[in-house]
C-alpha cells in the first residue's frame, strides 16, 4: 500500500502498531479499482498519548482492507470510503456493534472520573444504523451525516476543520490524478487503434478514385475479384487486403457452453455455430490484447439459449432478455471498452427469427452495436449502415460438399420452382395463386413422394424464395448452390454481402404486389440475360461456402469484411 497523506493527532508519532481485533472491510468491485481509505489508531511506547493516522491508497479486486484498533484505547469509529466503480463495501454488523459498546462505555466512565474534562473529544461521525443502535446516552454524539449518495465515494469526517480540510485536498488530488491517469490510458489506446483506420480510410479512398480511371487490379495468387457482381472490384480488393493485414477482433472469454462461445453447426441455424466456431479459432483475426482490438465480440447464442432455458409450453421471451442483459452488464462492469463507446465497438450474432428481439432490452445493443442478424428486416429495426446481414444456411449434414452445380443452364426443363411450408403472408399469396396452376411454374406446400428437392432446384431456371414469417430464407443460398437464379419477393429484406454484391446481376427482385406476374416477368428474361446470370452465380458461389478451415474469400471472411466496413464508418473522438 502506497500512502498519499497521512493526519497525525495528540503525541508524537507512534513506532509499532499493535495487532487488535476484527474490524474488517472487504470490497466487491469486481474488476475494478476501488480507493480504499482507512484509519489506524496507535499507541506510543510509552502509552501515552495516541496518534490517529488517515491512510489513502488503493486497493484491487478480493483484496482486503484492516483497521486495527487497540481496545485499551477509545475515541474514533471508521466511516469506509469507496468508489463510484464498487457495488458496497461491507462491514460486520456484529463486530461494529461490540466496538461501539465498548467504546461508549469507555468514554462515559472517562467523563464520570474527569468531570467533564474531556468535554472537546471529538469522534469520527458514525454510521446511521450504528448510531440507532446504541442505548448509551453519556457520550456526547455530532448530529448524524447527511445521506449518503450511493454513486460517490464515502470518506471519514471529522468535526477538526483542519483535519476535514486536509481529507478534502486528498480526496481532490486522489481524484485528478486518477482522473489523469485513466483519460491518458484510454486517450492512448483509442488514439492508436484510430490511426491505424484513418490510414485504412484515406488507401480505400484513394482506391475509390482511382477506380474510375479503370486500373489493373493487383495480382493475387488465390483470388483476383473482377466482373459485374461487384459494385467496385477495385476498392473491394483494396479493403478486404486491408483487413487481412490490420483487423482484430476480442472475444470476451466471460460465460460457459453450451449458451455461450458454442453454437448449432447443422440445420437452418448453421451459419451462426459455424461462423462463431471459426472465429474463436481464428489465430490470425482473433487478438487476446483487448487493447489492440478494433472490434468486440460478444459471444452468446440466442438459439442455444432458447434451446436450454425457453420452455416450449410457457414460451417466456423474457429469459432470452434477462441473459443478454446480464451478460451486457458483466462485461460493462469488468471492462473498460463497452462504456468507452456505448457498445458502438461491439458486435453480437444471430441467425434465431428472434435475434433482433434479443438486443432490444439492452437499447445500446440495439441502437449502437454491430447486429450480425439472419433476420434482417429493416421493418423491424434492421440498419445497414451498421448492421450485417447473414445468409441462412441449411446445412443438413454439417458439410457443404456436394451441394454445388446443377444441370446444364439450357438443358433445364423447368421455368420456376418453390417448395415450402404456408408461412406468412407473402407464401400464402404465392401458393394462393400459383399452386398446381400451371407447368412450368412448380410450386409446392409439400412435394410428392417421388419428387426430389434438390433434384428440382438443379433442374429449374429460376428458384422463387419469398419471405415466410421472417424475411431469411435458406433458399437464396440454396438456389446459388444449385446455380439457379434466386428471385427475391420479400418486404424489408436486406440481402447478405449488398455492400460489396450487385446482386440485380444475378437474381431478380419481385415485389409483393406483382407476385400474379411471376411468369410475365421471368419469361420477359431474354436467353442471352440468362445465361449472363447464370455466369455470375457459379461466379459468386465462393462467397457463400462455409470452407472448414475457412478460405480467402469464402463466406466467413466475406463477413467479416461486412463487419470491417462497419467499423469503418465509426469515428471515436478521444475526450
Amino acid at each position: 500500500m502506497v500512502r498519499s497523506g497521512r493526519l497525525v493527532r495528540g503525541g508524537r508519532r507512534a513506532a509499532h502498531a499493535r495487532e487488535l481485533g476484527g474490524f474488517v472491510l472487504r470490497s466487491r468491485a469486481g474488476d475494478a479499482t476501488a480507493l480504499g481509505a482507512w484509519v489506524e489508531a496507535r499507541r506510543s511506547r510509552d502509552g501515552g498519548a495516541t496518534a490517529l493516522v488517515l491512510d489513502l491508497g488503493s486497493t484491487t479486486t478480493g483484496s482486503t482492507m484492516e483497521v486495527e484498533v487497540d481496545r485499551k484505547w477509545s475515541g474514533f469509529i471508521v466511516q469506509p470510503m469507496r468508489s463510484t466503480a464498487v457495488e458496497g463495501l461491507h462491514i460486520t454488523k456484529n463486530t461494529c456493534i461490540q466496538l461501539l459498546a465498548f467504546t461508549s462505555l469507555f468514554i462515559a466512565l472517562l467523563l464520570l472520573i474527569t468531570k467533564g474534562s474531556y468535554k472537546n473529544l471529538s469522534l469520527f461521525s458514525l454510521p446511521a444504523w450504528a448510531s440507532s443502535s446504541s442505548s448509551f446516552s453519556g457520550v456526547h454524539r455530532p448530529p448524524p451525516p447527511p445521506p449518503v449518495n450511493p454513486d460517490r465515494a464515502l470518506y471519514p469526517t471529522f468535526t477538526s476543520p483542519k483535519m476535514q480540510k486536509a481529507v478534502e485536498n486528498l480526496k481532490k488530488e486522489l481524484n485528478e490524478k486518477s482522473m489523469l491517469r485513466r483519460g491518458t490510458e484510454k486517450e492512448k489506446r483509442v488514439g492508436k487503434i484510430e490511426a491505424s483506420l484513418v490510414r485504412a480510410r484515406a488507401l480505400i479512398k484513394e482506391a475509390i478514385i482511382k477506380s474510375r480511371d479503370s486500373p489493373p487490379l493487383i495480382e493475387d495468387s488465390d483470388y483476383v475479384p473482377q466482373g459485374e457482381i461487384y459494385r467496385n472490384p477495385y476498392v473491394f480488393q483494396r479493403s478486404y487486403m486491408l483487413m487481412e493485414k490490420m483487423f482484430k477482433i476480442y472475444v470476451y472469454a466471460e460465460g460457459d457452453p453450451p449458451m455461450f462461445h458454442n453454437g448449432p453447426s447443422k440445420d437452418i441455424y448453421s451459419t451462426e455455430g459455424i461462423f462463431l466456431g471459426f472465429l474463436e479459432s481464428n489465430t490470425h483475426l482473433r487478438t487476446y490484447d483487448p487493447d489492440e482490438a478494433h472490434l468486440y465480440f460478444l459471444p452468446f447464442s440466442v438459439v442455444m439459449i432458447l434451446e436450454n432455458l425457453f420452455d416450449p409450453v410457457e414460451r417466456d421471451k423474457g429469459v432470452l432478455e434477462r441473459v443478454v442483459t446480464d451478460y451486457i452488464r458483466i462485461v460493462s462492469t469488468k471492462y473498460p471498452y463497452w462504456n468507452t463507446t456505448l457498445g458502438a465497438d461491439h458486435f453480437m450474432l444471430s441467425c434465431h427469427d428472434w435475434g433482433p428481439f434479443s438486443t432490444k432490452t439492452v437499447p445500446n445493443l440495439f441502437h449502437n452495436s454491430m447486429r450480425v442478424l439472419c433476420n434482417a428486416n429493416t421493418s423491424e429495426g434492421f440498419n445497414p449502415k451498421k448492421d450485417v446481414s447473414l445468409p441462412e444456411i441449411n446445412i443438413k449434414t454439417g458439410e457443404t460438399e456436394g451441394l454445388l452445380g446443377g444441370t446444364p443452364p439450357l438443358q433445364r426443363p423447368f421455368l420456376a420452382f418453390f417448395a415450402g411450408g404456408l408461412h406468412g403472408q407473402i407464401r400464402s399469396l404465392l401458393l394462393g395463386h400459383w399452386k398446381d396452376r400451371d407447368p412450368d411454374v412448380r410450386v409446392y406446400d409439400e412435394l410428392p413422394r417421388n419428387v426430389s428437392y434438390e433434384t428440382m432446384l438443379r433442374s429449374s431456371k429460376f428458384c422463387l424464395c419469398p419471405s415466410g414469417y421472417e424475411v431469411a430464407s435458406p433458399r437464396v443460398v440454396e438456389a446459388i448452390y444449385a446455380e439457379c437464379v434466386p428471385v427475391l419477393m420479400s418486404d424489408g429484406y436486406v440481402p447478405p454481402l449488398s455492400d460489396v454484391l450487385n446482386w440485380k446481376e444475378f437474381s431478380i427482385v419481385i415485389e409483393v404486389e406483382n407476385i400474379v406476374n411471376v411468369k410475365k416477368v421471368l419469361m420477359e428474361v431474354s436467353e442471352e440475360k440468362y445465361l449472363r446470370m447464370h455466369g455470375r452465380l457459379r461466379q459468386v458461389q465462393r462467397h457463400f461456402i462455409m470452407n472448414e478451415p475457412p478460405k480467402r474469400f469464402d463466406l466467413f471472411h466475406m463477413t467479416v469484411h461486412s463487419i470491417w466496413l462497419r467499423r469503418l464508418n465509426i469515428r471515436i473522438r478521444k475526450l
